[in-house]
């Protein structure tokens, strides 16, 4: 750096004395790093984005989760219970995961001993009815989506030493993959990478944008969703208690949690409760229940109805035929592209597993196959510069080449996913994309329009990695690369779920998938009387069912539903019959119609359009969504007006197995603004002697 000609002696040596004072403000004066005096006794914390006393006075959380499982639908009651140590009024600000189809709509809050019914409006009328009963001093609460698997709870006008429990209502459907079902509920946000550049400082901040990231341009909301982060709380902070009811209607083979111990009751034939072992778990890592029916259990298919405002809504779940046998057809000419995330929320268990997942998936290649390797972080790098065919000197090298990845940097996904999906390969080769990832990015959205441009003949299958991935990156990363998603927890699951997926990659899909929808004379229903979701059916690998929803106005007798298998025309006819009767459909389906409508936006739509059209249904069937939220107001004043009122952002865990070391740099972890105190000593000892000829001459 120069100065301009045209300074002046006076302005040079200003500048000199401030070079100056700022490198003995950070040697001598600098905030000093240190472990904070910990409010949770026999804690060694960690904090990042908020200090000691900053923990110490936000709310404590306590989560009470009670889940409904009847056949396929799962309904879900979180109960959000925050207490308020401090001697001060507070705000509370909890972010927090929940499935990414999930269908929230329920809210209820507890304050003062009134019960109060929460809203659905528009996104920007219900914070502004949140901000203005906080300003009041009225107790509010108000829920917002960040993500499809992100939401927050603000709560305003905690009294001192009283608690306010918020409780919120979701619904979805159960996994159904192998003839085993699964649930997943999450437990922690991990802290995401935010790449771009950073916005002015005055951007415009909601109720709930109170994060330490500052916005992009990338990721402008950035502040909503990065919650500060402690490490070394364990089950102290945000501790969570579940329980499941499990109504199978049929006996079961199988039953477990692979990540949490439980206990398990069989009160009635069919009917199962499961508990924690340890009454409440430290929210650090996602729970996950399986079960499997006795084989000659197992459904072909299965239907769900209800009748709601006049309309019929239907949810059919069909298995269809596999075809085993692939010899008739010949086996696929693939071209298998791995690619690796090795940024640093990767560091520890999750790189070990997704080594453990690339090693397994070399091992199914045949000569006739090729193959590279890529990895990302910061940059991007890959084993080969093209595909290579499948030698076992090729092998060897890439064995070696995995072995020696190590975690660090940033997750620049888009680079990798563009080398991926643009790399050149021969005609009559099937090019399938292996993505291992945790998926700890803010900016899905970008990298799924990266996707829809540039997939061509390409199928991308994720794989989420770790304690915590980032369910929706996974899923409609995959579902825009007409792939699948897959979950590896810990490296004990690497061999069967990678074999799932390898079966998988070397199987025939389901193609061009279609439902028609029958009346009673046995002739399709009119297209203006049938709203189905998804509209566009995905491709069905092995083991995978066909999920769809659908509204009429008319009851459907019959489904037909049709498609290619393997180069060949597959059909299979289902008389629907009555259905089991079942409240919440309707919200199910409208979940997946507005997922359909955002899903329109990758591929180009008008946002305007899609979100009043994503509104209007959002608001018609009670859900939160991208446009729409919860929000719960008490009619009487509790605050005085000669009381502040003091916001706190709330803290989540680090996740299960990550290093906080390698996520968050090595710079100390507190509140204290380290690293920019670093970078303006290291400008201003730069500034000292380019400035000194300067000085000298004055």
């Amino acid at each position: 750096m120069t100065m301009p000609d045209s300074a002046s002696g006076w302005e040079r040596c200003s500048l000199v004395r401030l070079a100056s004072a700022l490198c003995l403000l950070v040697l001598l004066g600098a905030p000093v790093a240190a472990e904070p005096e910990s409010p949770f006794p026999g804690a060694q914390l960690r904090l990042f984005g908020i200090d000691g006393q900053g923990l110490r006075d936000a709310p404590r959380l306590h989560t009470d989760v009670d889940i409904v499982v009847t056949g396929l639908l799962v309904r879900v009651r979180v109960q959000q219970r925050f207490r308020n140590p401090a001697d001060s009024w507070v705000e509370g600000v909890y972010r927090f995961p929940l499935p990414d189809d999930a269908a929230v709509d329920h809210l209820t809050m507890r304050y003062a001993g009134r019960l109060v019914e929460g809203e659905i409006q528009p996104r920007q009328q219900a914070r502004r009815e949140y901000e203005q009963a906080r300003t009041e001093g009225r107790g509010a609460s108000l829920v917002e989506q960040q993500r499809a698997n992100l939401f927050s709870t603000a709560v305003a006008n905690i009294p001192p030493g009283e608690t306010v429990d918020i409780t919120i209502e979701y619904q979805h459907v159960a996994q159904w993959q192998d003839d085993t079902f699964s649930l997943r509920f999450p437990m922690v946000v991990a802290p995401r990478y935010v790449p771009g550049r950073p916005l002015p400082a005055d951007v415009e901040r909601s109720a709930t944008s109170a994060g330490w990231i500052r916005a992009t341009d990338q990721v402008p909301d950035a502040a909503q969703i990065s919650p500060p982060v402690v490490a070394g709380a364990g089950r102290s902070l945000n501790p969570v208690s579940l329980a499941v009811e499990l109504h199978a209607g049929l006996e079961l083979a199988t039953l477990d949690s692979p990540y949490h111990p439980v206990d398990i009751e069989t009160p009635a034939f069919g009917h199962y409760r499961v508990t924690l072992q340890d009454t409440e778990a430290v929210a650090d890592r996602d729970f996950v229940l399986r079960w499997q029916p006795r084989l000659d259990g197992v459904p072909g298919a299965a239907l769900f109805t209800e009748t709601w405002r006049d309309r019929h809504y239907n949810l059919l779940m069909v298995m269809p035929a596999q075809q085993d046998d692939l010899a008739a057809q010949g086996r696929l000419v693939r071209e298998l592209v791995l690619v690796v995330d090795t940024s640093g929320s990767m560091h520890g268990d999750s790189l070990a597993q997704a080594k453990s997942a690339l090693q397994t998936a070399l091992s199914t290649l045949r000569p006739s196959d090729h193959f590279n390797i890529i990895q990302f972080n910061n940059s991007v790098a890959s084993l080969f510069g093209d595909a290579e065919p499948a030698s076992e000197q090729a092998l060897a090298e890439a064995r070696r080449y995995i072995r020696q990845l190590r975690a660090d940097g940033g997750t620049e996904m888009e680079p990798a996913l563009l080398r991926a999906l643009r790399a050149p390969t021969e005609q009559g080769r099937l090019r399938q994309v292996v993505f291992v990832t945790d998926g700890a990015v803010g900016n899905e959205q970008a990298l799924f329009e990266t996707i829809s441009r540039h997939l061509g003949d390409s199928r991308l299958f994720t794989v989420g990695i770790g304690s915590a991935p980032n369910a929706l990156f996974m899923n409609q990363a995959a579902r825009f690369g007409r792939g699948t998603a897959t979950f590896i927890g810990r490296v004990g699951e690497v061999g069967e779920k990678m074999s799932t997926l390898l079966r998988q990659l070397g199987s025939p899909q389901m193609a061009d998938l279609a439902v028609t929808w029958l009346g009673a004379d046995g002739q399709p229903l009119a297209t203006d009387n049938v709203l189905q979701m998804p509209a566009r059916l995905p491709d069905l690998y092995a083991g995978e069912p066909l999920v769809v929803a659908v509204q009429s106005r008319e009851m459907p007798a019959e489904a037909k539903v049709s498609g290619r298998l393997g180069g060949r025309d597959w059909q299979s006819r289902l008389a629907l019959g009555e259905g089991l009767r079942d409240a919440g459909i309707h919200v199910l389906w409208a979940r997946r119609r507005i997922d359909d409508l955002q899903a329109a936006l990758v591929q180009g739509e008008q946002v305007d359009s899609v979100r009043e059209a994503a509104t209007d249904v959002a608001l018609e069937h009670h859900l939160v969504s991208r446009y729409t939220s919860l929000v719960a107001v008490d009619r009487t004043p509790s605050r005085p007006d000669a009381e502040p009122l003091r916001r706190s952002d709330m803290p989540v865990n680090l996740p299960a197995g990550w290093s906080a070391d390698t996520v968050f740099g090595r710079l100390p972890g507190t509140a204290t603004p380290a690293l920019a105190w670093l970078l303006y000593g290291i400008a201003s000892l730069l500034l000292v002697p380019l400035l000194s000829p300067a000085l000298r001459r004055h």
